[in-house]
């Protein structure tokens, strides 16, 4: 009954700032992702990001024993499925990122504050009217080991030193351009100064 309650309540604080000036207002400025959350938006995102994540989901403990190889893996992981939007230190400071709306949480900061099964929630099923999508294959498997490996780097992510940044950023998936400059140097230093060709066909995530 009280999570009806919070719903209610929720719905009832939308209702009331769409009855404040909220349809005139877009019809006049439009609504950029550009911007940041207003106090009211922040509060109802909020709330309602927390009645996405069931119960149960708070109490999972991670079955990934952590080791020395976890770390790496997930390390890679991060930088080929996350960095372009979290960033290899996980701070949200990137082109997409900042194109979102809402940005990206520091995730060295607020995403500390959730429990290990709340981040493995997140990271399988995603975040309705965000950039977050559901990366799990399987709805309410709770065994994805990937997953719960990524949960430890993140838990890393407050002590990611600059040389495991800079390590990071030679795994980050590269655009055809990049990988054409690269061809280019590699020809260059190999003594063949013909045009490199770009095949965007070739290249896979």
């Amino acid at each position: 009954m009280k999570r009806i309650g919070i719903v209610i309540l929720v719905l009832l604080v939308i209702v009331v700032a769409a009855s404040l000036g909220v349809g005139n207002y877009a019809r006049s400025h439009g609504f950029s992702a550009r911007g940041e959350p207003s106090p009211a938006e922040a509060f109802v995102a909020h709330r309602l990001f927390l009645l996405s994540i069931p119960g149960k989901a708070v109490d999972l403990k991670n079955p990934v024993q952590a080791g020395p190889e976890v770390l790496p893996r997930a390390m890679a992981h991060f930088a080929d499925h996350c960095a372009s939007c979290h960033g290899n230190d996980g701070r949200g400071n990137t082109l997409i990122g900042r194109g979102l709306y809402p940005k990206p949480p520091d995730m060295t900061v607020s995403t500390q504050k959730l429990t290990d099964g709340q981040i493995y929630y997140i990271i399988e099923n995603g975040i309705r009217f965000t950039g977050m999508p559901a990366f799990g294959e399987n709805a309410g498997d709770e065994g994805d080991q990937e997953s719960w490996d990524l949960v430890h780097f993140i838990r890393h992510l407050p002590q990611m030193t600059t040389d495991e940044i800079a390590q990071m950023k030679n795994m980050d998936p590269k655009s055809p351009s990049e990988l054409a400059k690269e061809q280019e140097i590699r020809k260059f230093l190999q003594g063949d100064d013909s045009p490199a060709v770009e095949n965007v066909h070739e290249h896979h995530h």
